[in-house]
């Protein structure tokens, strides 16, 4: 369903992170557009809203011919073609760009509209993970590396190995000499899973037990927490409960250049103020991958000490939150009475 004063609000600002979600039809002219088509704005009573050009032209609209919305889909389709393609190992952008019919200047910039990275840093990536994941089941380092498509190991250790949360011998061993330390904390908003590496805070979550973590970390020795989680645990609910932490919480997390790149920009949120995800996006380096940077709030793996509660959406609703927007409100509730306070 769109929501048509959000979507009113998208093409009034000429946003073009809604390009795609809908099209704007009007009834005097009879065309469509897309969000951002830099054509005067009619009169919202002219205004109608389909979700894709398929169903604008269905209705009787013919597409407009400055902004082409009609390619949408086309773009949509060359975005996945090279996705795909870049499963297989990294492709120079202008052989990608021709694969799928674009000039390769377009393409990046189409590309990192709709993932929120570029082709070079989305195949990185992409790479990565196939290291991460051909290490379990090799018995030979130099060998597992270069299964994933490595030129040489150089490379790997270059651009591969710091996105691996253990060492390249540790995920050989299927990740058995890593050792996660969990507990089990009381909030004022609910119980709380506490979990650590010996380099700082791998998971936070509320509602979830040893079962979830050891499903998260499969190949990691999941063992009850010790004093020096305890002493971390307290500071982590002390944040929970809108106080500030005794001391910087380390955290062991790996996401994408994109998805760390928003968690750091999280953290620099003052607490109890909020950002839309399209400010988020911006604050990032990227400001047209809105979708992406939700995408990366999704994705934090630690609630509260990366505070992705303190994003809203653009039109000012809070929008959703992985452990419940009840416990978003409340968060933002009592950073701001902790701010009143100070």
């Amino acid at each position: 369903m769109i929501d048509a004063d959000t979507a009113w609000t998208a093409f009034a600002a000429r946003d073009r992170s809604a390009d795609g979600r809908f099209v704007v039809a009007v009834t005097t002219t009879g065309i469509y557009c897309r969000a951002s088509c830099p054509a005067r704005r009619p009169l919202r009573a002219n205004v109608v809203f389909h979700p894709d050009p398929a169903a604008a032209e269905a209705a009787g609209f013919r597409a407009c011919r400055r902004c082409t919305p009609d390619t949408l889909a086309r773009d949509a389709r060359a975005v996945a073609e090279a996705v795909a393609a870049l499963a297989d190992g990294p492709i120079p952008l202008d052989a990608l760009a021709a694969r799928v019919g674009y000039a390769p200047h377009h393409f990046q910039r189409l590309f990192t509209r709709a993932t929120g990275v570029s082709p070079a840093a989305w195949a990185r990536g992409v790479r990565a993970a196939q290291v991460a994941e051909t290490l379990t089941e090799e018995t030979n380092v130099t060998d597992a590396i270069l299964a994933a498509g490595y030129a040489a190991p150089s490379r790997f250790y270059d651009d591969g190995a710091k996105r691996l949360g253990m060492s390249p011998s540790l995920w050989v061993r299927g990740g058995a000499g890593v050792a996660i330390r969990w507990t089990i904390a009381a909030t004022g908003l609910g119980p709380l899973l506490i979990a650590a590496t010996a380099k700082g805070l791998c998971r936070v979550a509320f509602d979830e037990d040893a079962d979830a973590l050891a499903a998260r970390f499969p190949a990691a020795t999941i063992e009850p927490g010790d004093e020096a989680l305890a002493t971390l645990a307290a500071d982590v609910v002390a944040v929970v409960e809108g106080q500030t932490p005794g001391a910087p919480l380390p955290l062991d997390i790996r996401g994408t250049a994109f998805q760390e790149a928003v968690w750091r920009t999280l953290a620099t949120i003052p607490a109890g103020e909020t950002r839309s995800y399209a400010e988020l996006a911006a604050l990032a380096g990227n400001p047209r991958a809105v979708r992406a940077a939700g995408s990366a709030c999704g994705a934090n793996p630690v609630a509260v000490i990366v505070p992705c509660h303190r994003v809203r959406r653009g039109d000012g609703a809070l929008g959703g939150y992985a452990w419940g927007v009840a416990r978003k409100t409340a968060l933002l509730a009592r950073e701001r009475q902790r701010f009143e306070q100070e």
